[in-house]
């Protein structure tokens, strides 16, 4: 598997992507919170929140699709907020009888869905963002800069570092099993019945458990041995310079704006 399958980084001489990576998860994290904070219903605030969106996007020199069509991805997840339109109080819209029970749909109901749609996707747009520009190991050490706990960095460094790994090993023990005719034909007489497929997913989950055990191990062992005392290295010295302090500022002045619009309109 190659890296690119997770890193969505995109080399570039932006001034979004020379800033320092602490700035830019500072205002990712403040901008996804200032989207929670917003009333329902606040779509000035949000369209004003995704046009300052669309200006950094450029001054990363990204095209206005690659933001926009990947932030789809989280509108499956926010439709799990649906049941909203059902329970939230407020004027009836319609409602129909099913059997003994009536279903009621609410003007307020609808108006707090499409406000967390809303507020999702354009949290995803932010996120999508910083990891376009930040490089992991970047992002990684930006956290360590803002005190979060070592052992968080670290869990979430070793996740990312070896999920490839994780991965390339599930995919040969899938080839494996395909080489031992361990799936169905049209036919059905080959390959095994569905309980015994299933005996053998279980057991491939309990070799992946097993083979990342023993290679965690070692990993660490290995590490133990060329001096790993529990934090991560690098070679860029994250300086704040005066034109990250001054977008710092100019994010956080934004976010202001975007409350105080929320609250007034």
């Amino acid at each position: 598997m190659h890296v690119s399958t997770f890193d969505r980084y995109k080399h570039g001489t932006s001034f979004i992507h020379r800033l320092d990576p602490r700035v830019k998860v500072v205002l990712t994290l403040l901008f996804i919170v200032s989207n929670v904070l917003l009333k329902d219903g606040a779509w000035i605030a949000f369209v004003a929140g995704w046009l300052a969106l669309l200006v950094a996007n450029r001054a990363a020199n990204f095209s206005f699709g690659y933001l926009f069509k990947r932030s789809f991805i989280a509108l499956p997840f926010a439709l799990a907020a649906i049941t909203v339109i059902f329970v939230q109080p407020g004027n009836p819209l319609t409602s129909w009888t099913w059997g003994s029970r009536t279903i009621t749909i609410t003007d307020a109901g609808v108006v707090r869905f499409a406000s967390i749609v809303i507020r999702s996707w354009l949290s995803v747009q932010a996120a999508i963002l910083l990891t376009a520009t930040t490089q992991f190991p970047d992002m990684m050490h930006a956290l360590r800069h803002l005190k979060v706990p070592a052992i968080l960095i670290s869990i979430i460094s070793f996740m990312y570092r070896y999920l490839f790994v994780l991965v390339d090993e599930a995919m040969r023990l899938m080839r494996a099993r395909e080489a031992r005719s361990a799936r169905l034909v049209n036919d059905g007489k080959h390959g095994g019945t569905v309980l015994w497929r299933a005996q053998v997913a279980g057991s491939m989950v309990g070799q992946l458990f097993v083979r990342s055990f023993e290679r965690s191990d070692k990993v660490y062992n290995a590490m133990l041995a060329r001096g790993y005392r529990g934090q991560l290295l690098t070679m860029n010295p994250h300086v704040m310079t005066q034109p990250d302090w001054l977008f710092l500022a100019l994010g956080v002045g934004m976010i202001v704006v975007l409350q105080v619009i929320g609250r007034l309109f």
